[in-house]
């Protein structure tokens, strides 16, 4: 299996380096978050997370936080099923709009690549409860690394 090291800086110095298992894997933080890849291929990808207390916010819904982090990734591995393995992309803009709250369950992000240019990738998503209902709708631009 293909293995992409990243060296990551830490602030205030130190390195810690680690190695994900594939180019369609999740990171470290991702992987704190509990999110798992159902698929992703040919510009679209479906992710799922659990609800969990320590991803909640003071009134007991999913933290916001936490939806748009599930939603970006998602838009970040339907672009990985279509870059090279390797490639360097970055979001540079992204919004989010909230439709319900997430009370439990799995969260389901259904995402796709729907504009690309040279270095500019737009994606979507659409977030779901674990009753199906759309929670949220995020929309996002990444951009390529020159090479």
């Amino acid at each position: 299996m293909y293995q992409h090291v990243y060296d990551t800086r830490m602030p205030g110095g130190g390195e810690i380096p680690f190695e994900l298992p594939r180019w369609i894997a999740c990171a470290p933080f991702e992987e704190y978050l509990g999110m798992t890849i159902e698929e992703a291929a040919e510009g679209h990808a479906v992710l799922t997370m659990p609800f969990t207390v320590k991803l909640s916010q003071g009134v007991g819904f999913m933290h916001g936080g936490a939806i748009t982090a599930l939603a970006d990734t998602a838009v970040a591995m339907a672009i990985k099923s279509v870059l090279p393995e390797g490639s360097n992309f970055v979001t540079m803009d992204l919004g989010l709009k909230f439709h319900a709250p997430v009370r439990s369950g799995v969260v389901r992000a259904v995402a796709r690549i729907i504009e690309r240019d040279e270095r500019n990738i737009k994606g979507e998503a659409e977030v779901f409860d674990g009753e199906g209902i759309k929670v949220a709708t995020f929309s996002s631009v990444f951009r390529v690394r020159r090479q």
